[in-house]
């Protein structure tokens, strides 16, 4: 009797090992209302994709039966991530999605942004400890539209659910205050299979935890983690390759496709795009480098802003110097000044800056060498222009502008003539980059409720990609970042692929 006691109580011990060993991102995964098949979790780390098998009754009336990965999170945070079930599946009404939840007891009040087997994607909850769900047709009632991407914010009190099919922004799907809620929740990823006998499978991939500061929030505060992520932008498949509870920023993909170039803490790094150890790359005395930096179209040389100390405007100058390393050479004596642009022949930059004291932005371009600089735009008060980039042709130069009113992509030819509108829509768009074969524009995408000359920290933004040659813009990722994101050339070499960072919330 002793050694069944102690077996027991063995496997007890085994089991809350195996419940908090992290999965992923995740530290817990666990059968919730004791479902009659166990479910289970599994992480990829190759293509962080995470494999979801869940059985149970359904998620309903007074009680729940489903498989939960979860991680317990105080404050505010928004989860992101692309679903589907594997297979055909039993029942029309087999669910995966996101779950806030107050307990592990199967009675616990939550709301879930759930996506069911017949496409209907619905917010819905249980008010308190041990009563019936409510019916989403009681509240809001979305059409079966077999959302991929689905999101859930939780604001105070107040959760709320964005769904999107892919390439589309995303939508409210409804919202609900849930003031039975604790400071403390189980927030994560969940299946159920609506059958008691059956064990339903889901993929789930692009999974991110994102914690958001105030809307008030000042970086004196400090700053928050980042993320370095590469995409494939035609299947929209993501990877972290490297994180810090700190600030890098803008990503360089390196001409031979093997590193990725950032700038963090005044220097930059270099690292293996899967990942590995950071490499300082040698600048000389530039030692106060911003995310304004870039490689030459025949992979020889980089620009970089540095800010010189004791010049007007924060001193931002920007320097040339071999690619390997070596003494920045300087382009334009004013400041300041911030590179943006490579002419494909290796032998100009364009830049954005402020002159004659003006508060005011312009777009110049000069060469290497120094010299006399040409403005190519001249903006009135009010108006502002940024992220200058040649076209791999050389006959364009792509930058975002204010002129329309909103923040949107232009384009003029190389001596600032021919000024055109390339976007046309309401949200501010910055940052354009032309990928090396020139058929492809990437750029981000702020809300409409941000200041149209500003592009801040800290926001729920897009990455969009529209054809260089014309058409709608198509939302490739969906993240939490802003400032430093993507302000600089980023594409692979094999325009395939692009790298950016996303902030994690951690600082």
């Amino acid at each position: 009797m002793k050694f069944i006691y102690l077996f027991s109580f063995i496997l007890l011990i085994h089991s809350g090992m195996a419940q908090t060993k992290p999965i992923g991102i995740f530290q817990f995964n666990k059968d919730i209302g004791n479902p009659k098949i166990a479910g289970s979790a599994q992480y990829d780390n190759a293509s962080q994709v995470y494999t979801l098998k869940g059985a149970g009754y359904n998620i309903w009336f007074e009680r729940d039966e489903l498989n939960y990965l979860f991680n317990k999170i105080s404050g505010d945070f928004i989860l992101t991530a692309n679903f589907e079930f594997v297979g055909e599946g039993t029942d029309l009404h087999r669910k995966i999605g996101w779950m806030i939840r107050a307990s592990e007891d199967e009675n616990a009040p939550h709301i879930t942004a759930t996506l069911h087997g017949d496409g209907l994607t619905v917010l819905q909850w249980r008010e308190l400890k041990g009563a019936f769900m409510r019916d989403p047709e009681d509240e809001i009632f979305s059409p079966k539209s077999n959302y991929q991407i689905i999101q859930l914010e939780r604001k105070d009190r107040e959760i709320t659910m964005r769904a999107a099919h892919i390439g589309e922004p995303l939508q409210v799907i409804g919202s609900h205050v849930l003031a039975s809620l604790p400071g403390e929740v189980l927030a994560g990823l969940f299946i159920c299979s609506h059958n008691e006998t059956v064990l339903e499978e889901a993929r789930v991939w692009n999974v991110r935890i994102d914690q958001p500061v105030a809307d008030n929030y000042n970086t004196d505060q400090g700053w928050l983690g980042c993320r370095l992520e590469t995409m494939n932008v035609f299947d929209g498949k993501r990877r972290v390759i490297y994180e810090k509870p700190g600030r890098f920023e803008a990503p360089n993909w390196m001409p031979d496709g093997k590193k990725l170039l950032f700038n963090m803490d005044g220097f930059l790094y270099k690292i293996p795009v899967e990942g590995g150890e950071i490499e300082k790359l040698n600048t000389g005395f530039a030692d106060r480098n911003n995310n304004d930096h870039g490689i030459s179209f025949d992979g020889k040389l980089l620009a970089i802003s540095h800010h010189r100390q004791g010049m007007p405007g924060g001193g931002s100058t920007v320097y040339v110097l071999p690619l390997e390393g070596g003494i920045p050479q300087m382009v334009a004596e004013h400041t300041p000044s911030y590179w943006h642009g490579w002419n494909p022949n290796n032998k100009e930059v364009a830049y954005v800056a402020q002159r004659d004291g003006k508060d005011i932005y312009n777009i110049y371009k000069n060469s290497i060498k120094g010299g006399a600089e040409v403005a190519l735009t001249d903006n009135k008060k009010g108006e502002h222009v940024d992220g200058c980039e040649y076209s791999p042709d050389g006959k364009w130069i792509y930058y975002n502008g204010s002129q329309s009113g909103t923040m949107q992509i232009w384009r003029m030819k190389l001596d600032g003539s021919a000024k055109e509108q390339v976007t046309f829509d309401e949200y501010n768009d910055w940052f354009p980059h032309i990928s090396p074969d020139g058929k492809w524009i990437a750029f981000i995408s702020f809300p409409s409720d941000i200041p149209v000359n500003s592009h801040p920290s800290y926001k729920r933004v897009m990455l969009r990609l529209m054809p260089a040659s014309g058409g709608a813009p198509k939302v490739i990722a969906y993240l939490y970042g802003g400032q430093g994101t993507i302000n600089v050339p980023s594409w692979s070499p094999d325009s395939k692929s692009i790298s950016f960072v996303s902030n994690s919330g951690v600082k």
